[in-house]
């Protein structure tokens, strides 16, 4: 179709011409609302940026004489971040005489990433890095999917808050009596 007609027809339907591609012979054109696909398109790249995933390693240091309620606590911390899809990267600091025991480390990792087998598994073996020991645990789920489970979580949170509390029963003659 000729350029002229081409214009003309997009001015009579009151929409835009739009050259989709431009190295074919001869050129295709599309007639459409540009503005209201430039939203579109505008609106997928947010949804998609929304969806993104960004990869966070968060890190646990710990001591090789720990003591266990201090243990349960950073392996919560662990078990938080694992379910949240992030990766965990645990440090053991030696410091004075313990490095000479670095097999105390080894054993408090190996302890660590069996309680957490579960929600994660170990992406990098623990390896001594000079006063350190350094282990990365990696989640079992991907970080989308548990973004996705705590969205749910979140929604049906709040559609609980908002139904109220359940209605209280109706007196029954037998309390009426007592």
């Amino acid at each position: 179709m000729p350029l002229a007609k081409a214009l003309e027809l997009a001015q009579e339907y009151d929409l835009d011409l739009v050259e989709v591609a431009a190295n074919a012979r001869p050129p295709v054109c599309k007639l459409m609302d540009y503005g209201k696909f430039k939203y579109e398109s505008a609106m997928k790249a947010r949804e998609a940026r929304k969806n993104q995933a960004h990869t966070v390693i968060k890190e646990m240091k710990l001591r090789p004489k720990i003591d266990p309620h201090d243990y349960d606590t950073k392996k919560g911390h662990v078990v938080r971040f694992l379910k949240q899809g992030d990766k965990v990267k645990i440090t053991i600091m030696f410091r004075g005489r313990e490095q000479s025991r670095p097999e105390l480390g080894f054993r408090l990792l190996q302890r660590l990433a069996d309680d957490v087998a579960d929600l994660g598994f170990v992406e990098s073996n623990p390896k001594q890095d000079g006063r350190n020991m350094i282990m990365v645990l990696g989640p079992h789920k991907k970080k989308t999917e548990a973004m996705a489970e705590a969205r749910e979580a979140q929604a049906a949170r709040k559609a609980e808050r908002q139904q109220g509390p359940a209605p209280a029963e109706a007196p029954t003659e037998e309390t009426a009596e007592a």
